[in-house]
């Protein structure tokens, strides 16, 4: 249950119940921010910090604890998400969109 995914806009979110959670700052995790984690407890000071936080890939989820997690069913996603793509914020072959933030394309 104590799983979380790097949000792109701030932080992580836990995967159970979407709670917006940080890694803390005496963590040796903090400087590095991998893309999924573990922690064993959070504590709630001026934000809810994980601490003992470990990092995993998330197929190991689907491994340890088959009961708890399962992919998605690619049925039931979105038509629109599974086209999306989201491209890099600078892409050096591309000068004329060179200054937006980012460009979504359908494939």
């Amino acid at each position: 249950m104590n799983a979380a995914k790097k949000d792109p806009h701030e932080g992580y979110r836990t995967l159970v119940d979407g709670q917006p959670v940080y890694i803390h700052p005496s963590s040796s995790l903090f400087q590095r921010q991998p893309e999924y984690c573990i922690y064993h407890q959070v504590v709630l000071t001026s934000k809810e910090y994980m601490r003992a936080v470990l990092t995993i890939e998330p197929k190991w989820l689907l491994q340890v604890a088959e009961r708890f997690y399962k992919p998605a069913n690619a049925a039931q996603v979105s038509s629109r998400r599974k086209n999306e793509t989201i491209n890099p914020l600078f892409d050096r072959r591309d000068e004329g969109d060179a200054w937006r933030l980012s460009k979504r394309r359908g494939r």
